[in-house]
C-alpha cells in the first residue's frame, strides 16, 4: 500500500464509528424501498396538499379504491401515513412534517 493509499484510509474507523448500525441501517433502506414506488409518492403528494379518503385519491389519482387502499396500507406500516376517522370516512394525511422533508427535499433535489 502507498503511502498515498494508507493516507486516504486513515479516518474509516471514526467513519464507521459514526454511521448507522444494521438495524437502522435497514430501516433506512426500507424507508426509501417504500418511497420507491411512484403511486406512493403520489399519495404522498397528494396528502401533502390536503387530508382525503381513499375515494378522493382513488379519484385524483385515477385508480381503483382497491389499489388506494393497498397502497395506504403500506404507507401506514412504515408510518408515513396516518388515518382519522369521521363517521362512516377515514381521512388520510402524512404522518408528520418528516415526511413533508423527505418529500420536499427529494423534490427539489430532481427540480436542480
Amino acid at each position: 500500500m502507498s503511502q498515498e493509499e494508507a493516507k486516504c484510509r486513515c479516518d474509516l474507523p471514526e467513519i464507521r464509528e459514526q454511521m448507522p448500525g444494521k438495524d437502522e441501517m435497514s430501516k433506512l433502506a426500507d424507508l426509501f424501498s417504500v418511497m420507491g414506488d411512484n403511486t406512493r409518492v403520489q399519495i404522498i403528494s397528494a396528502l401533502r396538499l390536503s387530508e382525503l379518503c381513499v375515494s378522493d385519491l382513488a379519484l385524483l389519482l385515477s385508480l381503483s379504491d382497491s389499489a388506494i387502499s393497498h397502497q395506504l396500507r403500506i404507507l401506514r406500516q412504515s408510518n408515513l401515513v396516518k388515518a382519522r376517522r369521521d363517521g362512516k370516512y377515514i381521512y388520510y394525511s402524512l404522518s408528520d412534517n418528516h415526511v413533508i422533508e423527505i418529500y420536499d427535499v427529494g423534490k427539489g433535489h430532481v427540480n436542480e
